[in-house]
């Protein structure tokens, strides 16, 4: 006999997966806050904080083990280096996104991620793909040249998005380090580059700290604190609830980026770029019924 459908477990983990792509999807409202600030250098200052947070949750577990490990060879250390700097190019093109209105835009470029880890999947790891995921792949394609169309060019914010975002997922999928303990090595390794950039601004007299006001001083020092508690929110989440169900809640984040970019921002959201929209919805709508219906037929245990 199966299971109970919804264990008090599987119901806290998806409330704290749901809160966690909540969270996500209003970061513009945060980083809007500090548009008068270089992009680098705030990314720098998330960098510097999130490593503080990090190393304080890995030492109350008794987690070093794991990250001496990762950066003790050559290997792993180019692969978590690697996987750092396609992590920090996502986070620095989707701040300056946000604060020169596009946010619309970033938005796109997170319901593209699905649809490019399922291309990564097929043409990088060579998996096999479904008639469906073909055809989910087709109209997201169609909604961005429908985009391309429209715009005159190509959505260069959106589709870099998707590809730094679909490449680190492919590297965190094959690393066998677990969330906390990879992004505590992804983060240490970049830190001596943001420690030094942030140590150069204020030397030269462009570095935000002590230089703005007190509440920018509070946003720019919680940096790690909005990096961190969703992440943690995201691993005990997915630790508790279904692959398929995970997924689905990834498209709210997008979702509310999307609906704060043109109620809140009121950026631009033409009929043609709407229609591309339509596709690209109409695609991941497929693809996530595509995964319901392979789940439910796949064998148990």
């Amino acid at each position: 006999m199966s299971s109970p459908n919804h264990t008090p477990a599987q119901v806290r983990g998806a409330l704290a997966a749901a809160l966690c792509h909540f969270l996500w999807g209003l970061a513009p409202l945060y980083w809007k806050q500090l548009a008068g600030i270089n992009a680098l250098e705030l990314i720098a200052h998330r960098h510097v904080w999130s490593l503080v947070l990090l190393l304080a949750l890995l030492g109350a577990q008794g987690g070093f083990g794991g990250v001496r490990a990762a950066i003790g060879s050559a290997r792993g250390l180019a692969i978590n280096f690697f996987s750092a700097t396609l992590l920090t190019a996502n986070w620095l093109v989707y701040v300056w996104g946000v604060n020169t209105g596009h946010v619309v835009e970033c938005s796109l470029g997170y319901f593209l991620v699905p649809l490019a880890n399922v291309a990564a999947g097929r043409f990088v790891l060579h998996e096999h793909l479904r008639r469906a995921q073909w055809i989910a792949i087709a109209c997201a394609s169609a909604g961005v040249a429908l985009m391309i169309a429209q715009l005159g060019r190509p959505p260069w914010i959106a589709l870099f998005l998707a590809a730094t975002w679909g490449a680190y997922s492919l590297l965190r999928k094959q690393s066998p380090l677990g969330s906390l303990t990879g992004l505590t090595v992804e983060t240490l390794l970049l830190a001596p580059f943001a420690i030094g950039f942030l140590l150069w601004q204020h030397q030269t007299g462009e570095g935000a700290l002590g230089r703005v006001d007190l509440r920018a001083h509070v946003f720019v020092l919680s940096a790690g604190v909005i990096t961190a508690i969703p992440l943690l929110l995201f691993a005990y989440g997915a630790r508790r609830i279904r692959l398929s169900t995970l997924g689905l809640l990834q498209y709210l984040a997008p979702t509310v980026q999307l609906m704060i970019g043109v109620w809140i921002y009121h950026e631009p959201f033409a009929r043609a770029r709407a229609v591309g929209f339509v596709f690209i919805w109409a695609g991941l709508a497929l693809y996530a019924a595509d995964n319901l219906f392979a789940q439910r037929r796949a064998p148990a245990g």
